[in-house]
């Protein structure tokens, strides 16, 4: 009798432990390097699919038009790079690309690409839009780190071309993108508008067209939340756009702003410089 428990026993241990290792497997398969975000290959098929079903339902296409543009951006740029779509305003609205075609020039597309970081999983674009997503920064690197570019495209005879992009700095909770005119001068700029959860309000990256729309812009940052604000402003009457920094005072049961700090841009330098302390200087 204890033989046969003995067996009995041996028996159901073995079963156990294959159970075990074939659960191992299955997880090493789930999270190894098979998944879409670890497969650039799979990741574009799915791409090249979703893309084909849009143009499937869409009417009234154009030669330049944003499924164009987004081809051309899945045909053209690495494997992990999307042209990026605005946040939801609503939770059911269709989500609409980060474009803005100019006003003065249709054949010129401003657009936000994001890029996934080389040596990491590929970024997801719902990993990187909207207010829940501006925590990415605590946790980049398990979601895969996206670097976001505003481009300007043209677009001649249906062929698309980059004129510039420049790099915008951050990783994620993009939410949409506006052109704008300062007051000052009419100077216009594209406000690059992001979500920032952590300090409650949002930060604009504003990317100013001081020498036309071929030329790189300037990037001036602005931003506001409960206890932190800066706006764009003209301190020293040139071309390029200064801003005061707000300082705030913490009383415990208040946060209040009582006094502010122009800073304005040192191009030889390209820099913006503290009117008060030289020495404190920011690049945007």
């Amino acid at each position: 009798m204890n033989l046969f428990l003995h067996s009995i026993l041996i028996i159901i241990c073995t079963i156990v432990l294959s159970g075990c290792g074939g659960d191992e497997e299955e997880s090493k398969d789930i999270l190894g390097k098979d998944r879409v975000e670890y497969s650039p290959e799979k990741d574009a098929r799915i791409q090249q699919y979703n893309l084909e079903h849009q143009k499937k339902f869409a009417s009234d296409r154009t030669p330049c038009d944003t499924l164009a543009l987004k081809e051309y951006v899945l045909i053209s740029y690495p494997e992990g790079n999307y042209l990026v779509n605005s946040d939801k305003t609503l939770s059911y609205n269709v989500p609409k690309p980060a474009v803005i075609y100019y006003y003065k020039d249709n054949n010129y597309i401003f657009g936000v690409v994001a890029k996934s970081r080389e040596d990491e999983r590929l970024i997801e674009p719902k990993n990187i839009i909207g207010y829940d997503q501006s925590f990415i920064d605590l946790d980049s690197t398990e979601l895969g780190t996206a670097f976001f570019y505003l481009t300007l495209f043209k677009c001649t005879n249906g062929n698309f071309e980059v004129v510039w992009e420049t790099p915008i700095p951050s990783h994620g909770g993009f939410n949409r993108i506006t052109l704008k005119k300062w007051k000052y001068n009419n100077t216009e700029f594209i406000e690059s508008n992001f979500h920032y959860g952590r300090g409650t309000g949002h930060i604009n990256y504003n990317y100013f067209l001081i020498d036309g729309i071929n030329s790189r812009p300037h990037l001036l940052m602005t931003y506001e939340g409960i206890n932190f604000k800066r706006t764009i402003a003209n301190v020293n009457d040139d071309k390029y756009p200064d801003y005061y920094e707000y300082i705030y005072y913490d009383l415990g049961n208040r946060v209040f702003s009582k006094d502010s700090v122009a800073f304005i841009w040192r191009e030889k330098d390209s820099v913006y410089v503290n009117t008060r302390n030289h020495r404190q200087t920011r690049p945007y």
